[in-house]
């Protein structure tokens, strides 16, 4: 190939391999150079396997030479260490690793491991997902690639993961998004984070924070990765083709996107706000229809979010059941936001949900007059890792990084964030597209638009400066 896989897509990297341009050990080769290049300062991985992946290459290779050719065969992945890998052990961001049942393959994995991708290794989370800034005592902070002089965070909680897409060992990032441990940290990498519309895509072998709330997935570097990867993997699809056809259907001008009027955007650092209203704009002058909506439904699911108490009800439910002696382990900062958090079963937690309902019933009124809803995806430049020692300021941090995210988790919405610029710091910005619950294929349909019109990270940004 005329240039490294991480300046391809990956429907062409897994063309070459199709087609014996490129075979998958000298992939996985290269993934395991540039881990081997980058890795130590990064930190993005808790475990990375260079023998076990050459295996699965040698393997796929073997596959690939029979003609068996599915969409990922080939291709590396790394996969946070909330599921459950064959392999490995999985600690979920906690100092003691889980027992038994927690290393078999969970739904997601062994989809891909079906399909002949290649297993990189386990990508650094927070401790049982529970925070949004990527930070972890137990296991070190992954370091955000974009400040080349300072140790900024990556967001959380799927913290390695878009770290993992700009060092060059993984074409695919597996997260799980509760709130928006996807959606944040691709915000603050510069890469391309969706949110799965909740129960379209199993969450067997993955470690919860949520019932209610958690969804799998995946960062890609481009929308088109996205597509490729959603089409893959869906059920409904099981080809990237497919999809790819059907989204060629839709109006690639014409689309409506609103802009919310709500805190969220009252309250978003005003260059980063500048930056996406230039994105904004420049969809206007490309025939999008931009207008506004009423974004109170959006605040007050941010405030039930944040003080309704689900996922840490749900959270400490599951530990107290299946993982009682890990609680009084936990990292001091997670520890006590969970000793907080309101009994399963209890008055509040019923309110809670009862009111979750009430909200999600009316979100119908959000798209009344728009395809989708733009907001930020993330509000602040990444802070400096140093400047959040103190169980304050993190706080303010996590809730910070929470905002403009868990809205659409909370009304069982759908979303996608892409990279559209660089903040005044030179670190990235995301817009993030809202969508009904379902409609998933029309959201990716939307942001591929904006890919189509914007550029790419990598045509966009640049590559960032710590690499």
């Amino acid at each position: 190939m005329a240039k490294e896989p991480i300046d391809q897509s990956i429907e062409r990297v897994a063309a070459a391999l199709r087609s014996g341009n490129l075979s998958a050990v000298e992939l996985a080769e290269s993934a395991i150079a540039s881990h081997g290049q980058h890795g130590q300062r990064l930190h993005a991985y808790r475990a990375f396997d260079s023998e076990s992946a050459r295996r699965a290459a040698r393997t796929a290779d073997e596959r690939l030479q029979r003609g068996d050719a599915p969409p990922f065969c080939g291709i590396p992945v790394s996969v946070k260490d909330l599921y459950g890998v064959s392999g490995f052990d999985t600690f979920a961001g906690s100092a003691r690793a889980l027992p038994a049942p927690w290393t078999q393959d969970a739904w997601l994995v062994a989809r891909l491991r079906e399909q002949g991708a290649v297993i990189m290794g386990k990508t650094h989370t927070v401790e049982f997902a529970y925070g949004a800034i990527g930070t972890n005592p137990h296991w070190g902070a992954p370091r955000n690639p974009w400040d080349a002089d300072v140790h900024r965070i990556t967001g959380g909680s799927s913290s390695g993961a878009g770290v993992s897409l700009w060092e060059g060992s993984a074409l695919l990032a597996l997260g799980s998004d509760t709130g928006g441990s996807i959606r944040i940290p691709a915000a603050m990498t510069g890469t391309v984070g969706h949110k799965i519309t909740h129960a379209r895509w199993s969450v067997e072998g993955v470690v919860p924070l949520s019932t209610t709330l958690d969804t799998v997935g995946g960062l890609t570097r481009t929308v088109e990765d996205a597509i490729y990867f959603f089409g893959s993997l869906d059920p409904e699809w099981g080809d990237p083709q497919q999809l790819r056809l059907q989204l060629a259907t839709l109006p690639a001008a014409g689309l409506r996107v609103a802009m919310p009027t709500c805190t969220i955007w009252d309250d978003c650092q005003t260059d980063i706000a500048d930056v996406l209203h230039g994105a904004i704009g420049r969809l206007g002058a490309a025939g999008w229809g931009v207008g506004a909506v009423d974004g109170t439904l959006l605040d007050e699911a941010q405030h039930l979010y944040m003080n309704g108490g689900i996922a840490g009800a749900e959270c400490m439910a599951f530990l107290k059941r299946d993982l009682p002696e890990w609680i009084d382990i936990l990292d001091p900062i997670v520890g006590s936001r969970l000793a907080h958090a309101p009994e399963l079963g209890g008055d509040q937690y019923r309110s809670s949900v009862a009111r979750r309902a009430q909200l999600m019933s009316r979100t119908e009124a959000l798209f009344a007059e728009a395809d989708v809803l733009a907001l930020p995806a993330s509000m602040a430049t990444p802070a400096p890792l140093a400047e959040l020692a103190d169980l304050d300021a993190y706080g303010a941090a996590n809730v910070t990084a929470l905002r403009p995210t868990c809205p659409a988790s909370m009304l069982g919405l759908c979303a996608i964030t892409l990279p559209v610029g660089l903040d005044a710091s030179g670190m990235p910005v995301g817009l993030q597209f809202v969508a009904p619950r379902g409609h998933d294929e029309a959201l990716l349909g939307a942001a591929l638009a904006v890919e189509r019109a914007l550029g790419p990270a990598t045509d966009l940004l640049g590559r960032p400066p710590g690499l």
